[in-house]
């Protein structure tokens, strides 16, 4: 797992950055091993945000979460961070003045605006010397078919939000939606989502759903509100 996340991240930062150093640091202990790649370049959300012509950089880390995105589609599958992202006990970035971080195994992912302030990225990766994970695991867990390929992914919908905004709104969902159509199953991860409005869940679970009735949508860590208003907008269609 460390030579694949570590080989990854590098060759990212190489292709990618467009930056004119590179900083790799390794720290291991009893109880964590630490890889950190930093580099000096553009920044990871700036130059997806740009690329992708998003409205800001913080719909950049959910795309991110998403997986299959790259911003050099001839040369590279957009695999690499999100599989990566899934093999470590911890993985972080820090671009800007902004901080994401996903672990594992419960699937916690925090974002928020960081007092540190990196013109490049940062890139943290964290596993235990105990960890039993392997790569073919976590590629089991998002890959099927004949030709193995990525046909699933696990979206945190908390991501989906700016700030402390509630998700009520179609304009929210069809953020959220951004891309789904590359996937056969979407697992939408409410974990951190209280309340989502009807406008919110109409645009995901009824019309989204009837246009594309080949891709199937599993919410989880659904709260009662959430359940109800999910209920309610799909019985609008029977």
């Amino acid at each position: 797992i460390c030579q694949y996340g570590f080989t990854e991240m590098v060759n990212n930062a190489i292709d990618h950055s467009q930056g004119t150093l590179l900083t790799i640091a390794l720290k291991y202990s009893p109880a964590s091993i630490e890889l950190r790649i930093i580099d000096n370049g553009v920044g990871v959300f700036n130059k997806i945000q740009k690329a992708l012509n998003l409205h800001d950089p913080l719909h950049a880390i959910l795309e991110l979460s998403k997986g299959k995105l790259t911003t050099d589609p001839d040369h590279h599958t957009g695999e690499g961070i999100f599989f990566t992202s899934r093999m470590f006990d911890g993985f972080m970035i820090l671009s800007g003045n902004l901080f994401f971080d996903h672990t594992e195994p419960e699937g916690d992912w925090l974002l928020e605006d960081h007092k540190k302030l990196l013109q490049g990225t940062g890139i943290t990766l964290k596993i235990s010397p105990q960890s039993n994970r392997t790569t073919q695991q976590v590629f089991n867990r998002y890959a099927s078919g004949e030709d193995y390929g990525f046909t699933k992914t696990h979206v945190p919908v908390s991501l989906a939000r700016y700030g402390d905004e509630n998700l009520i709104s179609r304009s929210q969902a069809k953020r959220l939606l951004t891309r789904f159509e590359r996937f056969k199953e979407i697992i939408l991860d409410f974990k951190g989502v209280d309340t989502i409005g009807q406008a919110f869940a109409d645009e995901i679970f009824r019309v989204f759903q009837n246009q594309n009735p080949q891709i199937h949508l599993t919410p989880i860590n659904t709260h009662d509100q959430i359940d109800k208003m999910i209920s309610r907008v799909k019985s609008a269609t029977q």
